[in-house]
């Protein structure tokens, strides 16, 4: 397992990246337009971490900014943490099998969340290409949020 990024979500991508770059230093290194989900996604990283980051084997920060408005309460400007994993099927099995309620399945063999005791949301992520999709995950709900 591998640590990828931790996410929060803005409301002002200018004033975000002025604070995030301008201020504090980070550096950009990707970013996604998501037109069908009304999104952008911000990378970021420290500029230490610039090439091992623009080659995914460094820890970002991931700006979302969601193009609809919509207020944060309670901290739900803080989105989750990331994590790639050898074999996402066998990790949540074994987190099931230790009682830990899978939010999000894997169903397509690439993404699942899980939440921490304290409700953090966590993100697991297929290292490599997506499992073929598979059973119990294909069928499974989602429960909760995420």
């Amino acid at each position: 397992m591998r640590y990828l990024h931790t996410m929060v979500r803005v409301t002002d991508v200018d004033a975000s990246l002025d604070f995030y770059c301008n201020k504090l230093g980070l550096v950009e290194i990707r970013r996604t337009e998501n037109e069908s989900g009304r999104f952008t996604l911000i990378f970021l990283a420290a500029p230490e971490d610039k090439e091992s980051a623009a080659a995914n084997s460094a820890p970002m920060l991931e700006l979302t900014y969601n193009w609809d408005p919509e207020e944060y309460p309670g901290g739900r400007n803080f989105g989750h943490l990331a994590y790639v994993v050898d074999n996402i099927y066998e990790l949540c099995q074994s987190l099931l099998d230790n009682g830990v309620t899978i939010n999000r399945p894997p169903r397509d063999g690439h993404m699942a969340f899980v939440r921490s005791p304290d409700g953090v949301s966590i993100e697991l992520l297929q290292k490599g290409e997506s499992l073929a999709p598979a059973e119990p995950w294909v069928s499974m709900k989602n429960t909760g949020s995420w």
